[in-house]
């Protein structure tokens, strides 16, 4: 799945930072990043420190550039941009001290031009990840909150299955307009990963088959995005069933679009959604690439405190790749 982002990225040479420099996942995932010439990893930490994990772990990290927030010589121009993003809302005492945490200093590096992305969250939380993003970096045009999506993946006897799914990670209950622009996003990741998206907005009912608040909200969601000027097609509300098997669509949902067709999927809340991805990876022996943060203004994404090397290196690919 990767091979195509990773010819595309080599021609580009972005820099991506990464806030954990110290964390022996990160290093793994950067030597080797660096080493295939995929992209040039920023490192945050002490120089010292850094080197000493790097040659106990045993990765080689001697062309990766490090960069340390106390010492680094545009720290003062950083705090004064620093202040005049927040607009009263911190003060240059409050901003110098916050951009000695990585997460923020790793934040104004991308919004500086510095670095073309951000892959943070190996140690830090998903909010300490989102909130310097949201902060600095903000929401694109049109977009009012950060949503995520995960990419499915798995390869049986060489057929290649891929399906997307939002959001599983980020908003708790959104709203049907939050539901709106989670659909409308990650139509667009779909895409991005050369999926047609084909997307259901699901509950556990087909087509007002059951009665709820949540079945109305994906309903009036689906009535809103078929008001606008979509290039892809949508419908909803569907049980999973009727989204997923041919044989069920044509009982349940005869008519529909998407029906037994999809491969985007979107939940009504954190809950199916998280059980949703995790049910799919650990059942169906898919692999789940994600949390993918959509919605902002540059490509910054989150990792899982359990996550792996492997699981750094992939998810930098995709962060890079994803740069508008």
């Amino acid at each position: 799945m990767f091979t195509n982002m990773i010819e595309n990225l080599k021609t580009k040479h972005q820099k991506l930072v990464f806030t954990e420099g110290l964390d022996p996942r990160i290093l793994e995932a950067a030597s080797r990043l660096k080493k295939d010439k995929i992209l040039e990893p920023i490192l945050l930490g002490n120089s010292e420190e850094v080197h000493a994990a790097a040659q106990k772990y045993g990765f080689c990290i001697d062309e990766i550039e490090i960069i340390e927030p106390k010492t680094y010589t545009g720290l003062e121009a950083m705090v004064k941009l620093m202040v005049e993003l927040r607009k009263g809302k911190m003060d240059e005492d409050t901003c110098r001290k916050s951009l000695l945490k990585t997460n923020y200093f790793g934040t104004m590096l991308v919004k500086m031009g510095y670095a073309d992305g951000l892959l943070g969250g190996a140690t830090y939380s998903t909010a300490d990840t989102i909130r310097p993003a949201l902060q600095i970096i903000k929401t694109s045009p049109g977009n009012k909150i950060v949503s995520s999506c995960f990419i499915l993946y798995r390869k049986t006897n060489n057929v290649e299955e891929k399906y997307a799914m939002g959001d599983c990670a980020i908003n708790i209950n959104p709203t049907e307009d939050e539901i709106v622009e989670i659909t409308v996003e990650t139509a667009k990741t779909a895409n991005a990963f050369a999926l047609d998206p084909k997307v259901a907005l699901l509950s556990y009912s087909t087509l007002g088959s059951g009665m709820g608040e949540s079945v109305d909200k994906m309903r009036s969601a689906v009535a809103k995005l078929n008001s606008m000027k979509l290039d892809f097609a949508v419908d909803g509300e569907l049980q999973f069933d009727a989204a997923f098997s041919p044989d069920v669509a044509k009982i349940k949902a005869p008519n529909s679009p998407v029906a037994g067709k999809a491969n985007t999927f979107i939940f009504p809340d954190i809950n199916a959604g998280n059980i949703g991805y995790k049910l799919a990876q650990r059942l169906g022996s898919f692999k789940a690439y994600g949390p993918i943060l959509q919605g902002l203004n540059a490509p910054i994404n989150d990792l899982s405190r359990g996550c792996n090397a492997d699981e750094v290196y992939n998810m930098a690919i995709i962060t890079a790749f994803l740069k508008k």
